[in-house]
C-alpha cells in the first residue's frame, strides 16, 4: 500500500495554543470522528432541502440543483484560500475557524426563511460550505497524520465511516423535521389567493429554521472544545505548507501524477455519489420506480447513505490487508454495473439498485484521498487543498445532471455517474500509481 509520509512526532507535536501538553492521539482522533460526523450530517441535509425547496419555489430540475452548484462550488472557491489557511495557523485552529465559520451560514438560514429568499438560501449554504471546506482541507490530512503511515487509508476509512452515519441520519431528521407538512401541488395554489401562496410559502420555509439553528448552536459547542482541548499539532516545516509545491508541480508533473489523476478522481467521485442522494427522491417517487411519497423516499436516501458507513466500517479493517488501489478499481466496477442496472430496468430492482450504490461508493473518497496524497510529504497540505477543490464536482455533475433530467428524464440522466465511475476505475488500477518520486518530494528529516 502506498504510504503517506508524516513527520516524527516526539519533534514535530505541540500544543494548540503552544503552551498546553496537547491531548493523546487517540482522543484526538475521536474528537475529530464527531466533526466528521457533523459535516456528513450538514451535507445530507442538502437531499432534503432539494425536493422541498423545489415545490415551494416551483423549480425545475437545473434550478434546484443550484442547491448543490453552490454548495460545492464553495469548495472550488475557498480550498486554496484555506490551504493557505492551514499553512499559517496550523491544524487544530483551521478545525476552529472552520467550525464558526459552518456556524455563521447554519444561522443565516433564519433571515432566507423568513424572507423567504432562494437566491438567500443559496448565499448561507454557500457560507455552510466554505467552513466545510475549511474542516475537510484540515481534517481530512490531520487524520491521515495521526498515527501511523501505513494505516492512514484505514483511519481516514475510519472517520468517513462516521461522516457516513451522519449522512445517514441528517435526511431521517430532516425528513421528519423539514418534510413533516404536505407539499400542496402547484395546480391547486394556483386557484389561491396571493396572500394565502406567501402565508404557504413562509410557512414551509420557517421548517428549515429550527434544524439549521440547532445545527449553529452544535458547531460553535464544537469550536470551543477545540480551543479548550489543545489538539496535537505539527509545527516543523515537514507538516506545512510549502509554497515551492506549485514549482514542482508545473515543472515536473510526472512526480505528482497520482495526484493530478487523483484530483480528476474526487471531482468525479464526488459528483456521482452527490448526483446519486439528490435524484433520488425524485426518481423512485417516480411511479415506474416505486411510486413513493416524497416524506417516506427520503429512508430509502438514509439506506444509501447507511450503505456507506457500513462498507467504510469494513472497509477500514480490509485496507489493513489489501491495496488500497485495487480496492478502489473493484469497488467501482461494481458501481458502474449497479447503475447501469438501473439504467437498463424499472421498478424495484431499478430502485434497489440506486440504494446499493452506497455501499460500493463507501471507501472510494478516504482511498482516493490517501492514493492522491500518498509521499508527498512536506506538501501533503497544499495537495490535500488541490484535492478538496476538486469536491467542485458535486457543484458541477448534478447541474449537468439536472440538465440531462429536464432534457431525458431522470432514469435516462443516470448514465453520467456511470461515466464517474468508469474513470474511478482506471484511477483505481492504474492512475494511482506513483511513477516518479524525486527528492524534492521526500520530507525535510529525509534529507537531512
Amino acid at each position: 500500500m502506498q504510504q503517506v509520509q508524516t513527520p516524527s512526532v516526539p519533534d514535530a507535536v505541540i500544543g494548540t495554543h503552544g503552551v498546553a501538553k496537547p491531548v493523546g492521539y487517540f482522543r484526538a482522533m475521536v474528537f475529530l470522528t464527531v466533526i466528521f460526523f457533523m459535516w456528513g450530517f450538514i451535507t445530507s441535509l442538502n437531499d432534503i432541502l432539494i425536493p422541498h425547496l423545489k415545490s415551494v419555489f416551483d423549480l425545475n430540475y437545473a434550478e434546484i440543483m443550484l442547491i448543490q452548484f453552490t454548495f460545492f462550488g464553495a469548495y472550488f472557491v475557498t480550498s486554496l484560500p484555506s490551504g493557505w489557511v492551514v499553512g499559517r495557523i496550523g491544524y487544530p485552529m483551521s478545525v476552529l475557524a472552520g467550525l464558526v465559520l459552518a456556524a455563521a451560514g447554519a444561522f443565516l438560514f433564519y433571515p432566507a426563511a423568513a424572507v423567504p429568499s432562494y437566491p438567500l438560501f443559496l448565499a448561507a449554504l454557500f457560507v455552510l460550505a466554505s467552513g466545510i471546506t475549511l474542516l475537510q482541507v484540515a481534517a481530512n490530512p490531520y487524520v491521515s497524520l495521526l498515527g501511523s503511515p501505513r494505516d492512514a487509508s484505514s483511519r481516514l476509512n475510519l472517520a468517513q465511516a462516521l461522516n457516513s452515519l451522519g449522512t445517514t441520519l441528517g435526511p431521517i431528521v430532516g425528513g421528519l423535521l423539514i418534510l413533516s407538512i404536505p407539499v400542496v401541488a402547484l395546480s391547486i395554489r394556483q386557484y389561491w389567493t396571493v396572500a394565502l401562496n406567501q402565508a404557504y410559502i413562509l410557512r414551509q420555509t420557517t421548517l428549515v429554521q429550527g434544524p439549521y439553528i440547532g445545527l449553529a448552536i452544535l458547531l460553535l459547542a464544537l469550536a470551543l472544545a477545540v480551543y479548550f482541548m489543545h489538539l496535537p499539532d505539527w509545527r516543523t516545516s515537514s507538516a506545512r505548507p510549502e509554497s515551492r509545491f506549485w514549482h514542482n508541480l508545473s515543472h515536473n508533473p510526472r512526480a505528482y501524477r497520482h495526484l493530478l489523476f487523483g484530483t480528476l478522481a474526487i471531482f468525479v467521485y464526488v459528483g456521482a455519489e452527490v448526483s446519486i442522494g439528490s435524484f433520488m427522491i425524485s426518481y423512485i417517487s417516480l411511479p415506474r420506480f416505486g411510486d413513493i411519497p416524497v416524506d417516506k423516499a427520503a429512508a430509502f436516501v438514509s439506506l444509501y447513505w447507511m450503505g456507506a458507513m457500513v462498507g467504510r466500517f469494513i472497509g477500514s479493517g480490509v485496507l489493513r490487508k489489501i491495496d488500497a488501489g485495487r480496492l478502489l478499481g473493484c469497488a467501482a466496477v461494481v458501481a458502474a454495473a449497479l447503475v447501469t442496472t438501473t439504467l437498463l430496468s424499472h421498478g424495484m430492482l431499478a430502485l434497489w439498485s440506486v440504494v446499493v450504490i452506497g455501499f460500493f461508493n463507501s471507501i472510494m473518497f478516504p482511498n482516493i484521498f490517501t492514493l492522491g496524497i500518498a509521499g508527498l510529504g512536506s506538501q501533503t497540505g497544499q495537495a490535500s487543498s488541490l484535492l478538496v477543490m476538486a469536491i467542485v464536482g458535486g457543484a458541477v455533475i448534478p447541474l449537468l445532471q439536472g440538465f440531462l433530467a429536464d432534457q431525458i428524464g431522470v432514469h435516462h440522466a443516470y448514465i453520467l455517474p456511470l461515466l464517474c465511475y468508469l474513470y474511478i476505475i482506471f484511477y483505481g488500477f492504474w492512475g494511482s500509481r506513483i511513477v516518479d518520486s524525486p527528492d524534492s518530494l521526500q520530507p525535510v528529516e529525509s534529507r537531512a
